[in-house]
C-alpha cells in the first residue's frame, strides 16, 4: 500500500474529504501499527464556513494549526473530555480541513488493540452495544488511538501517524447536513458530511 502524502491533502477540500473514504489511517501504539478504514469524514472550510473555528481566516492559539501545511493533524478539545482528529486541506495558510468522523479496524489485531485502548477489553469481551458503536464519532476514534492535543501540529506524512492508499474508490458514498452544529446558521445545511 502506498503512503499518502502532501498533495493529496494540498487539494480542495471537498475532493479530500470523499476521498478519504476507505484509506487507512495509521497509528503506532506502544511501537506497533494499528490501522482503521475511515468511514466517514466532514468537510470545514474557513473562507465561507461559519461552523469552521478558524471562519473569516479567525487567527487564534487553538486555530493557528488549521493554517499550517497541508497534511497536517489538528487535534483540539471539544466539551471539555472528547478530542476530534482533522486532516488540514489545501494551501498553507488557507484554513481549511477534514473532520475524520468514523472508522472500523482492518484487521482482527487491530480491533484487539483498539477496543483495548477504547474499552479497557478485548472484542470478545464488549458488549452488542459496544461492538455496533466503536469507533462511530471522533471522540471514540481518538480514544481508541489515544490521539490528544498532544498529537495537534503532526506531520500526516511522518511515522507516527499516517495513511495508507489500500486501492479502494468507493462508489457508494452517502452525503449529507454535517452533524452538531446547528449555530452555524446557513453553513449547518452544507451538504459536507460523507460516509459509507
Amino acid at each position: 500500500m502506498k503512503k499518502l502524502t502532501a498533495d493529496f491533502f494540498a487539494r480542495d477540500t471537498l475532493t479530500v474529504a470523499r476521498g478519504l473514504l476507505g484509506k487507512h489511517l495509521v497509528r503506532i501504539l506502544d511501537g506497533t501499527p494499528v490501522s482503521l478504514r475511515i468511514t466517514e469524514t466532514e468537510a470545514y472550510i474557513g473562507r465561507l464556513d461559519k461552523a469552521c473555528h478558524a471562519y473569516g481566516y479567525k487567527r487564534t492559539p487553538r486555530t493557528e494549526t488549521l493554517f499550517a501545511p497541508p497534511g497536517t493533524a489538528y487535534i483540539y478539545l471539544i466539551y471539555g473530555m472528547y478530542h476530534c482528529l482533522n486532516f488540514v486541506t489545501e494551501a498553507e495558510n488557507e484554513p481549511a480541513a477534514v473532520l475524520i468522523r468514523a472508522g472500523e479496524p482492518v484487521r482482527k489485531d487491530d480491533a484487539f488493540a483498539l477496543s483495548v485502548k477504547r474499552f479497557g477489553c478485548t472484542p470478545s469481551q464488549m458488549s452488542s452495544y459496544q461492538k455496533k458503536n466503536f469507533l462511530n464519532g471522533p471522540g471514540k476514534l481518538c480514544k481508541a488511538l489515544s490521539l490528544t492535543r498532544e498529537q495537534n501540529g503532526l506531520s500526516l506524512t511522518g511515522n507516527t501517524l499516517y495513511l495508507l492508499d489500500a486501492g479502494e474508490h468507493p462508489k457508494n458514498i452517502h452525503v449529507s447536513k454535517r452533524i452538531g452544529i446547528d449555530y452555524a446558521e446557513e453553513a449547518a445545511d452544507f451538504p459536507w458530511r460523507f460516509y459509507l
